[in-house]
């Protein structure tokens, strides 16, 4: 590991002990602060985030577009907040869950399952709930250039007992995890290039992963789109909602749980990460 990198992680490690033994409200409020510069002082991404928010609601005026935004800036610097602070975090979080007697019978099929989220709402969060309740929950991770920073977030990640498998490592691992009758966790909205399939996201055509669709279509296990929406400061919501599989066609299973995302983020759009290139990728 480069030396850099190694400081990369010292320095995770270091800020982690720190984020644990503050209390919840000080974490809190020193994220919004945190927030507030990264607002006001740095531009990476922002206008890239500013313009996925404008053509996602083209409707809206200035002053929203922006106050989302900056909203948008608070909501995710809490959110890492609390994800450098796993496990200590974790104490104190109020859980509403929603289609849990649906995941339960999803489970019950012995097809294994598979759980398709976005980079909406407190995905780490829901990751942990996950990880916790069933005996197998694998999510599928891309790896990080600075190799202190990854070594890091995977040890964060796999607190809950959740496991990893990596792009470009070899498909049969995923499907094994079906085969145990596991849990099979994709994050599925991100520009995929060509090699996407291209569904409406907002009207805009949107190049999008065929995995899920591909993984279902050739093993007949259930998909169901999970997410996690931060009510208060430490009360959360967790959904899980069934995605429509009939046509059995890729482009089908596709536009429905992309469908299913969007009306998510319209109602909570602070809560989705806008600095994406989403629509990078033209049909």
């Amino acid at each position: 590991m480069k030396t850099f990198h190694q400081f990369t992680y010292f320095f995770l490690r270091q800020l982690k002990k720190y984020l644990t033994i503050i209390s919840p409200m000080k974490r809190y409020r020193l994220s919004n602060y945190f927030a507030g510069i990264l607002y006001h002082h740095t531009n990476t991404r922002k206008e890239q985030a500013r313009e996925n928010i404008s053509k996602a609601f083209p409707e809206w005026e200035k002053e929203k577009i922006e106050k989302t935004l900056k909203n948008n800036y608070q909501f995710f610097s809490y959110n890492f907040f609390q994800f450098m602070a796993f496990p200590k975090s974790w104490e104190g979080l109020k859980f509403d869950v929603s289609g849990q007697k649906l995941f339960d019978s999803c489970l019950k099929q012995n097809k294994g399952l598979i759980l398709i989220s976005g980079h909406f709402g407190a995905w780490e969060i829901l990751g942990k709930w996950v990880g916790e309740y069933v005996n197998l929950f694998t999510g599928i991770a891309q790896n990080q250039k600075n190799k202190g920073a990854n070594k890091f977030f995977i040890e964060q990640r796999e607190l809950p007992g959740t496991k990893h498998i990596f792009r470009k490592e070899p498909i049969s691992k995923m499907y094994d995890v079906l085969k145990k009758k596991g849990v099979l966790g994709l994050i599925s909205d991100q520009d995929a290039k060509k090699k996407g399939v291209f569904v409406d996201f907002f009207g805009i055509p949107a190049s999008t992963s065929k995995g899920a669709a591909l993984f279902h279509i050739n093993t007949s296990a259930p998909i169901l789109l999970g997410v996690c929406i931060r009510k208060k400061m430490q009360h959360y919501l967790i959904k899980f909602i069934p995605v429509d599989t009939g046509s059995k066609t890729i482009e089908d299973i596709t536009q429905s749980y992309t469908t299913i995302l969007e009306k998510c983020v319209r109602k909570n759009p602070e809560q989705y990460f806008w600095f994406h290139r989403r629509w990078k990728t033209k049909k």
